[in-house]
């Protein structure tokens, strides 16, 4: 048996690239120097995570600016006081907010899963920012001459093209960060503002065939930044019978850092449709103790109690380093962290094929 284990995208950045970044926002460093920077981060983050044994590899997200925004950087319509969303820690991220339409990417992912695959040995996967995340930027006022239904059709083509565009280049899979999910029931917790959500990135994904969808996941989580959380304390009960109405092929869903894990796999075992591929984060990437292959194992045994093990993988809680200035996390510890991940699933594999 085989049970399949992948990141979830962002690595923590190399010294040299923080580093050229800040030059470069001071133009002290070209553009060429940049792209050529970028280009060694996204070649060592390959072979880095290669070497863990992982067989599904992502670019650790290199190049972005953060998983949630990398479609805007760079457009001129935009001004910065957005939507915030404030973390257990105090911190505050802040996204930005549309000034005019239309609305359009200036940069599709493909470009990211393209610059990995030319490094990779391993399938590539890649992660796409949800259709919901994107609907924040658009003031709560509206906009003269470019009215929110507008907005919605130009947001709705221009992710799908994402999409398209990653399953065009032979990503192993496309994964749509939705982590917004869970923030979403302390913002609104009537659920409404959920179900909105859902319905929009469910208009999305109505536009691909069912083999398609099989390519497509989802993540969730509380968040994780700067070794912080968004909305850890809203109850996956909540959340979950919802996420499961999503149309998409896999589901990667941050367990490992839950107080009652079993709780969770049994509301997963509840809604979880038969022809959805559940996996279960058994690394807590805000956590600096690094789990032993041997707690991966028992975790993964603990799923195989509620979720049959052929619909079974295994993922982190999050990304390492969602946003490029985070730093919480060193790599070694990001890295061998994975390598954990990889020899513990293989651990229960060996179990549950007996």
């Amino acid at each position: 048996m085989i049970i399949p284990t992948e990141p979830i995208g962002s690595l923590p950045r190399p010294r040299a690239l923080l580093e050229g970044i800040r030059a470069f926002q001071e133009g002290r460093v070209s553009k060429e120097e940049m792209d050529s920077l970028y280009d060694i981060a996204v070649r060592d983050a390959v072979r880095d995570l290669e070497a863990t044994g992982s067989s599904v590899i992502s670019d650790g997200e290199q190049a972005k600016p953060s998983f949630a925004t990398y479609p805007l950087h760079g457009l001129g319509n935009l001004a910065p006081d957005g939507a915030t969303i404030p973390f257990s820690d105090g911190h505050v991220r802040q996204l930005p907010r549309l000034t005019a339409g239309p609305f359009r990417y200036a940069t599709y992912a493909d470009a990211y899963l393209a610059a990995a695959q030319r490094h990779a040995k391993a399938p590539v996967k890649q992660a796409v920012i949800s259709a919901s995340a994107l609907s924040l930027i658009y003031p709560p006022g509206g906009l003269a001459g470019y009215p929110q239904g507008a907005f919605i059709d130009d947001l709705l083509r221009e992710h799908e093209t994402d999409i398209r565009r990653c399953l065009e280049r032979n990503a192993h899979t496309v994964q749509i960060d939705f982590t917004e999910g869970r923030l979403a029931l302390k913002l609104d917790p009537s659920g409404q503002l959920l179900k909105s959500f859902i319905e929009l990135n469910n208009r999305v994904l109505d536009r691909f065939s069912a083999e398609q969808r099989s390519r497509i996941g989802v993540h969730t989580c509380p968040g994780g930044d700067r070794d912080a959380t968004h909305s850890a304390d809203i109850d996956y009960a909540e959340l979950l019978p919802e996420l499961f109405r999503l149309k998409a092929g896999k589901f990667y869903i941050q367990l490992a850092s839950e107080p009652n894990r079993a709780r969770v796999l049994q509301i997963i075992r509840q809604h979880a449709k038969q022809e959805q591929r559940i996996f279960v984060g058994v690394i807590d990437p805000i956590n600096a103790r690094v789990e032993t292959p041997q707690e991966v194992r028992d975790r993964v045994l603990e799923a195989a109690r509620y979720i049959a093990p052929e619909r079974l993988g295994t993922t982190d809680d999050c990304g390492f380093a969602p946003f490029s200035d985070d730093e919480s996390t060193p790599r070694e510890t990001a890295l061998e962290k994975i390598r954990a991940r990889v020899a513990g699933t293989a651990l229960a594999a060996q179990m549950l094929d007996r």
